[in-house]
């Protein structure tokens, strides 16, 4: 069995609840209220600028030309294709970019980040990506799911572009270049090594899930 299937086997259930979070199913039936949408929007903006930062420490840690340029493409397309979908959605609700980007990150947006940089700058290139792999992953997944059981969300005028991002081949051939550079990258590890690399992507993906509730229900810091 591949690494990349234990891992997801051992996240089934966090994953499972994240998929049917009120406010994923909320996009696929358009129910989503639409301040809980701008929270989403402006918190993961801000969560974006620190995503992008993984994917050029990735760069500097592959291990050879191909492994750089493929975080190169990851971290162009994360600036100028996810982030912008959040830009042209902030023009719909009138927020500036400046504004988008002067959104202040709430607790939990702030500890997921800031754990997966520091696992990134201090770990090896495999806990790097098993760290912010759910990210991409579930997302590759909720776009997908929500496209295939609501048909008509991607026409939807304001969750429709998000769904077919998400859903997207492109999206996904992006998100399935990691996760078989993952398993290359463990062949051969021991017991100990890749425990470590689970730890990480557990870790990650029940921070994908309080992210998600966080935005819903409207947490912030306590004063």
């Amino acid at each position: 069995m591949k690494f990349s299937e234990i891992l997801y086997e051992k996240v089934s259930e966090i994953w499972k609840k994240t998929h049917q979070h009120p406010f994923v199913v909320g996009m696929g039936s358009g129910n989503l209220p639409e301040e809980s949408f701008i929270r989403y929007m402006k918190q993961d903006y801000v969560f974006l600028i620190d995503y992008s930062k993984l994917f050029a420490l990735g760069s500097v840690k592959a291990r050879d030309i191909e492994t750089m340029a493929a975080f190169a493409k990851l971290l162009h397309e994360t600036l100028n294709g996810e982030m912008e979908l959040h830009r042209q959605y902030a023009g719909k609700f009138g927020i500036t970019n400046t504004q988008l980007e002067e959104t202040k990150p709430t607790p939990i947006n702030l500890a997921y980040t800031r754990y997966m940089l520091n696992v990134a700058q201090n770990g090896s290139l495999e806990e790097l990506i098993s760290a912010l792999l759910p990210c991409m992953w579930s997302y590759w997944e909720i776009g997908r799911m929500l496209a295939e059981k609501y048909p008509n969300s991607p026409d939807h005028l304001l969750y429709g572009n998000w769904i077919k991002m998400y859903s997207s081949s492109e999206f996904g051939e992006l998100t399935t270049w990691l996760i078989d550079l993952l398993d290359r990258l463990t062949e051969g590890k021991t017991d100990r090594e890749l425990q470590i690399l689970e730890e990480h992507f557990l870790t990650t993906s029940r921070f994908e899930y309080m992210f998600w509730d966080m935005v819903y229900q409207g947490d912030d810091w306590p004063v």
